[in-house]
């Protein structure tokens, strides 16, 4: 930083105020000249500008010439969201050798233009703008906390997001460890036949991938292992790992029908693209030093209710993934087909199964929860199954009931042209009339199902079919315990929450943790693998150089007023960030506050919490918020 801005930085407050027409989402509502020159009249505004888009490269460079003609040494930004674009503008400030938290932003366009219009919108706007003036007065300049980082990173799932994440890390340099709750790899993948839209065989990629990463020095793999507990912080977490020995009937059956054919790669056992590892006799605990956290817990189907489309009461309904298993070990082809011996002469498909479900409509679950959002991956599921039906076993037919057809991606609307060439019957259906499936008694069939048609204008339309297959959406998987144990952020949907879906669309609000996959959001296979890369990437740009940089926005103690009452640590949401410390005080042993700024998010509790007003938030001081009121009020 050069001397002559340090300068500035202490002395005389020269703000400039840049504000953006967003294309017109903001200045279509907000008189943006007007609102430049209400500013410019606020004392300490040296210069005041206005651009089509703020966060362009040209938007980025007037702040940065500003800076460095010494014209300005604060920065205020009047545009979208902090949350959009706050990173783009302290790096355009740093890149002009200007501290970059000597910065401040006013939303005017989510709190002013879209739900403000004329001169009530740009008189808001003058106050929004006003106040962050105020507060830019009060600020200082702060420095980055700088914490060491483990050169390792916690794979959390052995499906083929984590495996991915996993192989990716590792070619970065970092140590891994991969820990899988069963005792297999693979995840639900591996039980799937074809991949939509590639086509190839998913246990090839599972076997591919899996060799790989059980084969690569740098990565530990432990099956049959969760995590029991967490502390630390970004670059310095500290896991419990806990090892079982497996208890599930299935998973034991499963592993005495791999053990029994070929070993694979070291000690695990590989057969039909299943891998499973040497599991533990006992129950042991680990404990791992790592540096950043990839979550890939990856999704559980939904489990249709009982008598939801007949399922469960009708041996002849079931769900999309057992028609995929049953497919995978049926014969290569021949004139119907078989399940469980019986000649299926008709198959219905049911979209939209456990998704898009509407309150006052579907029925919640035991918990009370609805599915409300698409799973994205069931339509081209759906028609891919329908279209190798009516290919390999020509005599069966297929009925496909819908209510949207949504495949999405390059390449999948071919897989809805396919199935239409393959004479795949399509019905339509509105949510509230959704198909009956009821018993027959006396016929060559086993089930009718019924629906109203809306692509024949609403016609009652009957099928006796010999097989119907629900097209399951999918769910999170159920890791109540590890968002309780770290407090993640967890989204409506019950899936993981990322900062922000285009702009931070892999990182969890606690810094150091990573998504990858489907914990996030459905995905198809390859959209998961996409999410592990970036991920890994992620984590390791945070690793590799040793250290990481956090922001400053951390609480901090006064102990000239702090008298050691220790409400500041009882109201404190992150174990660990505020504790007592016994210090000496003129010779006398006291208990005081003490801030650890690596665990610290800067919410801003314990300072409405301290009766002492000994505690405050770096950038964020009651002084600072004092000044923007009284700017917004000011007549």
């Amino acid at each position: 930083m050069s001397a002559k801005l340090e300068k500035d930085e202490s002395g005389e407050k020269k703000i400039g105020v840049y504000i953006c027409h967003c294309g017109g989402n903001i200045s279509d509502h907000v008189d943006v000249q007007q609102l430049k020159e209400n500013v410019k009249k606020i004392p300490g505004v040296s210069t005041a500008h206005t651009n089509m888009f703020m966060c362009s490269d040209p938007g980025q460079e007037l702040i940065q010439q500003d800076i460095k003609a010494g014209k300005i040494n604060r920065v205020v930004v009047a545009s979208c969201a902090p949350s959009l674009h706050e990173l783009t503008f302290r790096g355009a400030i740093k890149r002009a050798d200007m501290n970059p938290y000597l910065y401040e932003h006013a939303n005017i366009r989510e709190q002013v233009s879209w739900v403000h219009d004329g001169q009530q919108a740009t008189a808001k706007a003058t106050r929004l703008v006003a106040a962050a003036i105020a507060k830019t007065k009060k600020q200082e300049a702060l420095e980055p906390i700088r914490v060491d980082a483990k050169r390792h990173a916690l794979v959390l799932g052995g499906g083929i997001a984590g495996l991915r994440a996993a192989s990716d890390l590792s070619r970065r340099g970092i140590q891994v460890v991969l820990i899988e709750k069963s005792p297999f790899l693979g995840g639900r993948t591996a039980n799937l036949d074809k991949l939509v839209p590639s086509g190839e065989k998913a246990a090839d990629l599972i076997r591919q991938l899996s060799k790989a990463v059980l084969a690569d020095p740098n990565i530990t793999v432990m099956t049959c292992a969760e995590v029991v507990h967490s502390e630390g912080y970004v670059g310095n977490f500290s896991i419990t790992v806990k090892r079982r020995p497996p208890r599930d009937k299935q998973e034991l059956e499963k592993l005495e029908r791999v053990a029994s054919h070929q070993a694979g790669v070291g000690d695990f056992l590989q057969f039909a693209g299943i891998f499973a590892g040497p599991v533990p006799t006992t129950t042991e605990e680990v404990v791992l030093e790592t540096g950043a956290m990839v979550f890939a817990t990856g999704f559980t189907p939904y489990v249709p209710l009982k008598g939801e489309y007949g399922f469960g009461e009708n041996p002849e309904v079931i769900t999309l993934p057992d028609l995929i298993r049953y497919m995978a070990e049926s014969p290569t082809s021949g004139s119907h087909l078989q399940i469980g011996g019986r000649k299926i002469e008709r198959v219905a498909l049911i979209h939209c199964v456990g998704s898009r479900q509407i309150p006052g409509l579907h029925e919640a679950d035991a918990e009370g929860h609805l599915n409300e959002y698409c799973s994205r991956t069931c339509c081209s599921a759906t028609l891919q199954a329908a279209s190798e039906i009516r290919e390999r076993f020509p005599a069966t037919r297929v009925f496909e009931y819908y209510r949207d057809i949504r495949t999405y991606g390059r390449g999948q609307e071919e897989y809805y042209e396919r199935a239409s060439k393959n004479q795949v019957i399509f019905l339509r259906f509105e949510p509230e009339e959704p198909p009956v499936v009821e018993r027959l008694q006396d016929s060559k069939h086993p089930l009718m199902i019924k629906a109203k048609d809306t692509l024949t204008f609403g016609e009652v339309v009957e099928a006796e079919v010999d097989l119907v297959v629900l097209a399951v959406g999918m769910q999170p998987s159920n890791i109540s315990d590890l968002v309780e144990m770290m407090k993640l952020p967890v989204g409506a949907d019950r899936f993981l929450l990322e900062v922000h879906p285009k702009l931070r669309p892999v990182e969890l609000a606690n810094t150091g943790i990573l998504l990858a996959g489907t914990c996030q959001a459905p995905m198809d296979v390859s959209e998961a693998c996409n999410a592990a890369q970036a991920a890994s990437a992620k984590a390791s740009i945070l690793l590799t150089k040793g250290f990481v940089e956090l922001d400053p926005f951390v609480a901090e103690v006064n102990l000239d007023r702090c008298t050691g009452r220790g409400a500041c640590q009882e109201a404190c949401p992150i174990e660990g960030a505020i504790q007592l410390v016994e210090v000496k005080i003129e010779g006398q042993t006291v208990k005081r506050a003490r801030v650890s700024a690596a665990l610290c998010t800067g919410c801003g509790t314990c300072v409405a919490a301290c009766p002492d007003n000994a505690i405050d938030v770096k950038g964020w001081q009651l002084e600072q918020y004092e000044a923007m009121v009284d700017a917004i009020v000011a007549d």
